[in-house]
């Protein structure tokens, strides 16, 4: 038997462990129904200006105070890992940061808030019986979070706006901040207007799009099909011209329903606690930066910085353990790498692994950590002829307090408003591939420069270049399942390891999936050369010595990379034994226990996840307050 409650204060309704798109909206709606909840989050409430401004996304990722730097194998293979350019041997895997702050990775990604198309809902009825599961009834809850803010895309021949509004049904009362970047900005750079045109032509010339369709189409509209092919704006998520997400989400709603909602930060959940075969609580870690995955140094920001944390008194390293109640359950939220490892620290998971490391087993769990997988993307990067004079006399950074401050950042500072205000991303290009299965597979997103992957310095390094053209790839409905994430020892603090098995080393479709990335290659490159008056001069990534199909495989073999990674907890049909969940995200083999993150999915839906995972948050409340109603 667990230990009593030492204290009313420790006892709540639920406790939710992670603050990010799963756990943070639904902490928010179970608070606003009445439920007492607490928010258990292992990063601090870090503020500053690489989160609220949005073109600095980048530098957000590899801000210490607001990342974990997990290094992840693609590739079990040592050699073939080590071909990779962006591979770090000191820490033996590439980088993947995550977010770790008031509001997990919706603080450091790069906004892209793409409304999930696709069949994989479909599936996911198939798999539960439940039609809550549908694309349909997942529109209504995209229009219920969703408060588009963005120009709407032009009318289509012979269609009103009012038409179009009405084909479109955005959502305009919810709680996510959405828009795309102001048309209006694009003059101000002459080249990026080529970039943008370079996209629409190709969109033109390889779909047979009329001129007389307005183009960029809106892709969250919806009467935009699953297998849209054309030139799409890029929707955000950006409210009045900063970052928004999960942190104020949280923030508003305990502003508004006081001590109904408790959140926690610098607290690392270290385990599940049972009274038999119920889940009762969580034991806790009070620790700033606890988790081995914090990056060394600190925020480059904070000496000065207005609204910046101040340094904490005393020894960083000083630990208090603690413990937390749930009268009705608690919802791991921690994400695709944290909440399998948090399942098998609390004796959930495959057997034989548990036994190796000597945890008590107390459900044998095979599937918890399996079916890691992820979209796969690459990189066109083409050098111009000469920088872009918007960037002149910018740093492309945030100033430090006793550095002058350039015109573009003022302007944002002024008004929230200008270049900085966009996630630095100028045009997209949707398409099918040719081992699409009928939805769209392909993601192409042009931007002013060069960006090919996540590697320690990435962010700084893509400001050095002001020359740059880059067309990054997604490669979406991906079949690739087979990664993992397990346990290096039995320490909470340790970060698991995590091997994706890219391609040849994973399960059947991997062919596929190559194939379908070179795709994206190619149109990639169909962009470059349609930007010629933008100066292109030539080729740098993957460059002039990669031209044939082979070629291009082989160099996307090995220097491809994903930032959606899930799956490790999965939901699944009553007979499949490697699924974690059932339809309403219970943990199979024990009660009040719940996963609400990325880790749920079977199967990506749609081709960005983080649009997706609020979804699923959704879904869950719905799931909870109707087995727990309103207080």
């Amino acid at each position: 038997m667990p230990q009593q409650p030492p204290g009313t204060t420790q006892e709540f309704d639920f406790v939710v462990v992670g603050s990010g798109a799963g756990g943070g909206p639904l902490a928010a709606n179970l608070a606003l129904a009445g439920h007492r909840v607490l928010v258990l989050e292992a990063g601090d409430e870090h503020d500053c200006r690489y989160y609220s401004i949005p073109i600095m996304q980048g530098f957000a990722s590899e801000d210490p105070d607001m990342a974990w730097n997990f290094f992840v194998r693609h590739w079990d293979d040592a050699a073939t890992q080590r071909e990779d350019l962006k591979f770090t041997g000191a820490e033996d895997g590439v980088l993947y940061p995550r977010g770790s702050s008031l509001g997990g990775s919706t603080t450091v990604n790069a906004l892209i808030m793409l409304f999930p198309q696709g069949r994989e809902w479909q599936r996911l009825v198939e798999l539960t019986g439940d039609a809550g599961w549908s694309a349909e009834a997942m529109r209504e809850r995209f229009r219920r979070l969703e408060n588009w803010q963005g120009q709407d895309a032009e009318p289509l021949p012979g269609e009103t706006p009012a038409e179009r509004d009405a084909k479109a049904r955005h959502g305009t009362r919810g709680w996510l901040g959405t828009t795309r970047a102001a048309p209006p900005l694009a003059p101000r750079e002459p080249r990026f207007l080529d970039i943008i045109g370079a996209v629409e032509r190709t969109a033109r010339d390889r779909f047979g799009i009329p001129d007389d369709v307005p183009l960029p189409r809106d892709p969250n509209a919806a009467d935009t099909p699953p297998d849209f092919e054309g030139m799409a704006f890029i929707p955000a998520s950006v409210d009045q011209g900063a970052r928004n997400g999960t942190r104020e989400r949280l923030l508003d709603v305990r502003h508004r329903v006081g001590d109904l909602l408790t959140i926690r930060t610098n607290t690392l959940v270290t385990r599940v606690l049972f009274d038999g075969d119920r889940a009762v609580g969580v034991a806790y870690r009070d620790q700033r930066r606890a988790y081995g995955a914090s990056p060394d140094g600190t925020c480059r920001l904070r000496p000065g910085e207005p609204g910046a944390m101040e340094e904490p008194d005393g020894d960083e390293a000083a630990v208090a353990e603690g413990t937390a109640y749930a009268t009705k359950e608690v919802v791991l939220a921690g994400g695709t790498y944290n909440t399998p490892q948090l399942l098998m620290l609390s004796g959930i998971g495959p057997l034989e692994e548990l036994q190796r490391l000597g945890i008590p087993v107390r459900v044998d769990a095979p599937g918890v950590g399996r079916n890691l997988h992820d979209r796969y993307e690459a990189s066109v990067v083409a050098e111009l002829d000469e920088d872009y004079p918007l960037f002149e006399g910018s740093s492309l950074n945030v100033p430090l307090p006793d550095e002058e401050q350039d015109e573009l950042i003022t302007e944002w500072d002024t008004d929230r408003a200008g270049p900085y205000a966009t996630n630095g991303q100028l045009a997209a290009l949707i398409a099918r591939s040719s081992v699409s299965d009928g939805d769209s597979d392909l993601m192409l997103l042009a931007m002013p420069l060069d960006f090919h992957g996540y590697y320690p310095g990435y962010a700084e390094e893509a400001t050095e270049g002001r020359d740059r053209l880059g067309v990054v790839v997604l490669k979406g409905h991906t079949r690739n399942r087979g990664g993992s994430v397990t346990l290096r020892s039995t320490d909470p603090t340790e970060p698991p390891e995590i091997r994706f098995r890219y391609f040849s080393e994973g399960t059947p479709g991997w062919e596929e999936d190559l194939d379908g990335l070179v795709d994206g290659l190619r149109i990639a490159r169909d962009v470059v050369a349609n930007a010629g008056q933008a100066g292109v001069r030539r080729e740098l990534v993957p460059g002039p010595g990669v031209r044939t199909d082979d070629q291009l495989k082989e160099w996307a073999r090995t220097q491809s990379w994903g930032h959606h990674a899930c799956g490790t907890a999965r939901i699944g049909a009553g007979d499949d034994d490697l699924a974690v969940l059932d339809g309403d995200f219970r943990v199979r083999g024990v009660r009040g226990l719940r996963v609400v993150d990325a880790s749920v999915f079977p199967d990506i839906p749609g081709l960005f996840i983080a649009s997706a995972v609020y979804l699923v948050s959704e879904k869950a409340s719905e799931a909870l307050l109707a087995e727990y109603p309103a207080a």
